[in-house]
């Protein structure tokens, strides 16, 4: 069996000591947040991604052994095991390599050859295949009831048989097999009969490219335009070299033996070695493209849930409609229901006068800070009605992304917050939320439903799942949770708690009241000590009397922290007010076996700025006025926008049209950009310029480059 830590060190160019720490902890129960921020001395200060690697690759060479174990048993069990095999097995570094050994001793069901062998055609097919003669008789092994009637039916059965050797060499499969990762090109073709159709698949109606080059998106385009009946793919080298590859190996001479052996070779080439690595081929790609896909959705994901929160601000929601009105609610300053109504702002003019007091009369009554107008349905419409009632100044007016407010507005999550609201009522609270704090918010959804992922129904779901589950925990313990105020989906998400503790956690609130201090967590049912050393770091308590709760300062570390004030002559209080106090510290002098520069310097870093938000300050956001329909657009003129989506050929950005304009790569700056994320960002503010317009197929080209 492979030596895991050396081979993963290997592929990430570590050391294998970093990979066996990093996996006991892991065994041990600790997550990925905490080895990262807080075991950084036992992994030589490796980060989440590296540590995920890690993780991820241990996984698979676990279920590569599994497969392994599964096999030599397999052959055990049916004594075809000798130690040459074994050897062989034991070294196979890969699925591909392992199956291939496997390949000629694995159980069949009745192929052409093994009928062929029933009917006692094995030894003309030696003769034939060692081809040291052409004297071959095929004649002595006619036999009618065999159902071998003529000498035609006899090599036609040994021909089957050597077809299905040369299928089953694993050296020739691993020749073939570079050639299809090489040399294959990815042809397409439109189905018949779908050809006068309008479809979004025309662009790949007659199209082909090298395999090896496919970019994954276009790929994964490909993959569902076959899915839907649209299209038909083929992963193949050209014949003519596969051919070579296959009579250089087999063929000894050009005589009668020599022929059927090219027929043999041609018949096992094109009807079990072609198929079987075409489809490895296409797995192979597939794969390839999901992990692509899934890693520009989990960038995108942790862009949005990153984005920066208004923050604490007494809040006015709309969920914009038209025949319905816009449902608004209120919210204080913690994000709580204070009130909800419905307004027709877009009907009759008596209609609009009544919305125009309500919203008035709501801002004063509840001193309003902030308004949040959902980007749907009537978005623009309501939006410029807002604008136009001259309210106060400082009120913060902006749109707010609701992908998925409808989703959270049905599920088990909303009902269980707001039993006696309905549905409209729930969306409204969770536009407005999202607008105070949106991770806090977004985390209640299943990430897919909120809209930063393509093709994320045709891509590997397992992989899929942890991929964003991974990003999700990543962004809640980067910015940490209060622990006083936090819902119980937040919570989930801390590292070492997850559903039960979360649960139990709001469960002791309810009955005890706020947290004091981080060590009242012990106290929670069922939060142990290992839970508390994952998560207790993660939690901030902003009210505590211990000021190093309301900072990413483990518990484990107070003590050094207490000492590090000692030695300064003062309180913690004052070290943390202190910059002057803080430059003194030796830092040298508290160096030890598990506290490490990468540990102290974090410390440091916390007292200067404890509980620091690492998210951007927010920045309020306006479509252009009288730009509210593709027709509204001109070609030439410069918009602004908000980037919704990054992929690897270009970013969408909301104009206020309510349809996405594209910026393809080519046009995202004026010099060459290899990977579009390099240049924008979800959620980000952009100046755009409308390049094209297709109103037929609603498309809309845009450009950052200068004009």
């Amino acid at each position: 069996m492979c030596n895991h830590a050396r081979t993963i060190a290997q592929t990430l160019q570590i050391n294998p000591k970093q990979v066996e720490t990093v996996t006991a902890l892991l065994d041990d129960g600790a997550t990925i947040p905490f080895i990262a921020r807080y075991r950084k001395e036992a992994t030589g200060s490796l980060d989440e991604i590296q540590l995920t690697a890690i993780r991820d690759q241990r996984g698979e060479l676990i279920e590569l052994d599994k497969r392994r174990s599964s096999i030599l048993h397999s052959l055990a069990e049916r004594g075809l095991l000798d130690d040459t095999l074994h050897t062989a097995i034991d070294g196979a570094a890969d699925l591909a390599t392992l199956e291939d050994i496997y390949l000629p001793l694995r159980p069949k069901r009745r192929t052409r050859a093994q009928k062929a062998r029933e009917r006692g055609l094995e030894p003309l097919a030696q003769a034939i295949f060692a081809q040291q003669t052409d004297r071959i008789d095929a004649a002595a092994f006619i036999n009618p009831e065999l159902e071998v009637s003529s000498g035609e039916d006899a090599l036609s059965g040994a021909r089957d048989i050597i077809a299905e050797w040369i299928n089953e060499d694993a050296s020739l499969r691993g020749r073939l097999r570079a050639l299809f990762q090489h040399k294959a090109r990815i042809v397409t073709k439109v189905v018949k009969g779908k050809e006068g159709e309008e479809s979004k698949f025309r662009d790949y109606f007659d199209w082909q490219e090298p395999a090896a080059k496919v970019a994954g998106h276009r790929l994964l385009a490909m993959l569902r335009g076959e899915q839907e009946k649209v299209l038909t793919l083929s992963f193949l080298p050209p014949e003519s070299e596969a051919l070579n590859i296959l009579l250089h190996h087999c063929l000894r001479g050009n005589g009668f033996a020599g022929a059927q052996v090219r027929m043999a070779a041609e018949d096992s080439y094109k009807r079990l070695l072609a198929p079987s690595l075409e489809n490895e081929l296409r797995a192979t790609l597939k794969e390839q493209a999901d992990q692509e896909a899934i890693a520009v959705f989990a960038d995108n994901l942790r862009q949005l849930l990153l984005a920066a929160p208004l923050g604490p601000k007494r809040t006015l929601a709309l969920d914009p409609g038209f025949r319905t009105g816009a449902k608004l609610v209120c919210l204080d300053r913690q994000g709580e229901l204070l009130h909800h109504d419905t307004i027709y702002p877009t009907l009759s003019a008596k209609q609009q006068q009544e919305a125009a007091a309500t919203v008035r009369q709501l801002c004063q009554r509840f001193a309003i800070e902030a308004i949040a107008i959902g980007n749907g349905t009537a978005s623009r419409e309501t939006e410029a009605f807002v604008r136009g009632l001259d309210l106060p100044p400082e009120i913060i007016i902006t749109m707010v992304d609701e992908s998925g407010a409808s989703i959270y507005s049905a599920s088990d999550v909303a009902r269980r917050e707001f039993p006696d609201h309905d549905l409209t009522v729930r969306g409204a609270v969770s536009i407005g939320r999202r607008l105070q704090d949106p991770l806090a918010e977004l985390v209640k959804l299943d990430p897919k439903a909120i809209g930063v992922g393509q093709y994320q129904h045709d891509v590997n779901q397992k992989a899929l799942k942890q991929g964003l589950e991974d990003v999700v925990i990543s962004c809640v313990n980067r910015v940490g949770v209060e622990l006083n105020s936090a819902s119980r989906e937040l919570l989930t998400f801390v590292s070492g708690l997850g559903e039960t503790l979360a649960a139990n956690i709001l469960a002791f609130r309810r009955e005890h009241g706020p947290f004091t201090d981080r060590k009242q967590l012990l106290l929670v049912p069922r939060l142990g000590k290992k839970a508390f050393e994952q998560c207790a770091g993660f939690l901030r308590i902003h009210n505590s009397a211990n000021p190093l709760d309301r900072s990413g300062v483990h518990p484990e570390r107070y003590a050094l922290v207490g000492q590090m004030a000692r030695d300064c002559g003062c309180s913690v209080v004052e070290l943390m007010r202190d910059p002057a106090r803080r430059e003194r510290i030796e830092v040298d002098r508290y160096l030890c076996d598990d506290v490490g520069l990468p540990t102290l310097e974090d410390i440091l870093a916390e007292l200067g700025k404890p509980g620091r938000d690492p998210r951007e300050r927010f920045e309020a956001f306006a479509f252009a006025e009288g730009i509210e329909k593709m027709e509204d657009l001109v070609e030439g003129m410069w918009l602004p926008g908000i980037v919704t989506n990054v992929t690897k050929f270009g970013a969408f950005v909301d104009i206020g049209v309510h349809q996405d304009g594209l910026i393809h790569i080519s046009q995202l700056a004026d010099r060459f950009v290899k990977d579009p994320a390099e240049v924008v960002r979800v959620r980000q503010q952009v100046r755009v310029r409308v390049l094209s317009l297709d109103s037929k197929r609603r498309r809309i080209a845009l450009s950052l480059r200068s004009a």
